[in-house]
């Protein structure tokens, strides 16, 4: 039997290549210098460093924790519409962030489905609907394996009635 599951070279690729579109779409992400940390099709990992992100008190901004959970949900997300071939756009509907503890370092996010989500569900209801939703849950990691930052959020994907036409989808399509 032939696997049709991406390669992690094709996952990576994929990720980067959304990296590279929210740096072209999102000016706030391309100043706090987001990078991929890694992908396995499963959890999406995002980097930030603390420099462009740190605040009077010399620990990780909450506005950057927060932004960087949030691109690291949506980009869950959208990577596996994109590997679906589906155009819609995706939006967060609801969330909610946990601070808990200071960060004094350069950062990970690592966003996952919520342990009572499936793509399964949220593909099936956006065939039929147009449009689906789905719970995905972020941590930024602190110290002693406890997560510093929190966030669970309901991101929406809603099919596009026409194609994106912008330069950063032509990017991302390369």
């Amino acid at each position: 039997m032939v696997s049709t599951a991406p390669s992690p070279t094709d996952r990576h690729e994929a990720a980067q290549a959304l990296v590279d579109f929210i740096h072209e779409g999102i000016p706030l992400a391309r100043d706090m210098a987001l990078q991929l940390h890694h992908y396995d099709g499963e959890q999406l990992t995002l980097a930030a460093p603390l420099a462009p992100n740190v605040n009077d008190k010399g620990c990780a901004f909450g506005g950057s924790l927060v932004s960087v959970m949030t691109l690291t949900g949506w980009g869950l997300v959208e990577l596996a519409l994109r590997a679906r071939n589906e155009d819609c756009d995706v939006f967060v509907g609801e969330s909610t962030v946990r601070y808990l503890s200071p960060v004094w370092d350069d950062f990970l996010s690592a966003a996952q489905l919520a342990p009572e989500a499936d793509w399964a569900t949220f593909f099936g209801t956006l065939a039929a609907r147009g449009k689906a939703r789905i719970e995905v849950t972020c941590a930024v990691p602190g110290d002693e394996g406890k997560p510093a930052a929190t966030l669970s959020a309901r991101f929406v994907a809603k099919r596009r009635a026409h194609p994106r036409t912008d330069a950063a989808s032509a990017n991302a399509a390369k």
